[in-house]
């Protein structure tokens, strides 16, 4: 096990060393198949396991995290939707704010709503920036979260919103076209949003193929997170 979830990407940010994150949705997925799922995680050289959904009952998480770790030593960081589905049997979670949107809900409250359970904690907490990018479909988190994403065209923003998030001292910036997005985050947006910011930067949302997935890289990312193209077989 790593010794530190940031201080791995940070490591591997400054030597650009590339870094791969499967999402898993608990709802998606029944703890029978974690077995096949993580040996085909395995086979793909992931580095992280992301573990999130939009809807996902009290209770699923941690059990499915737990089945996790019992089949995998890669390390387990949570992408939750809500303040319930976190879960000690993680490594790490990622504290999100939701910077692009304008709903207190997901700037601070479920924040504020998780801070119980985390003092007491062991999870190695990772405060990030979370901007979605308009990828063409009404995604989950954009209906969950009642806001709307930032235009693809609209660069300037969308720099203006992740250096504002460094700036707030976020230590990790997500951009984020969405589940099932039609039209991933474009480079002209990764590369501009790297160049200004000094912290690693993780890229989601729509990247279906291989060609996509190394375009990202090229263009900045340092870490790539794929889902839907995972629960589908399409890598």
């Amino acid at each position: 096990m790593i010794k530190s979830i940031l201080s791995n990407i940070q490591n591997a940010s400054k030597k650009s060393q590339k870094l791969l994150a499967i999402l898993l949705d608990p709802d998606k997925s029944t703890l029978g198949e974690i077995s096949s799922i993580i040996k085909r995680i395995e086979k793909l050289n992931a580095d992280f396991i992301f573990v999130g959904g939009s809807f996902v009952e009290d209770g699923v998480t941690s059990n499915f995290v737990k089945k996790l770790k019992e089949n995998t030593e890669i390390p387990i960081i949570l992408f939750p939707g809500d303040y319930s589905q976190v879960t000690n049997y993680a490594d790490g979670l990622l504290f999100l704010s939701l910077l692009s949107g304008r709903n207190p809900e997901y700037l601070i409250e479920q924040q504020i709503k998780a801070v119980p359970f985390l003092k007491n904690s062991t999870l190695e907490i990772i405060p990030t920036g979370y901007i979605l990018i308009d990828g063409g479909t009404n995604s989950s988190v954009l209906k969950v979260s009642k806001t709307s994403p930032i235009p693809q065209n609209n660069i300037e923003l969308a720099v203006s919103t992740a250096v504002a998030g460094m700036y707030k001292g976020k230590q990790l910036i997500y951009l984020e076209a969405g589940s099932g997005a039609k039209q991933v985050v474009s480079a002209e947006l990764i590369s501009e949003v790297k160049k200004n910011i000094s912290i690693p930067l993780i890229v989601g949302g729509g990247i279906r193929s291989k060609e996509q997935l190394k375009n990202a890289y090229k263009n900045g990312a340092d870490l790539v997170v794929i889902g839907t193209a995972f629960e589908n077989n399409e890598l």
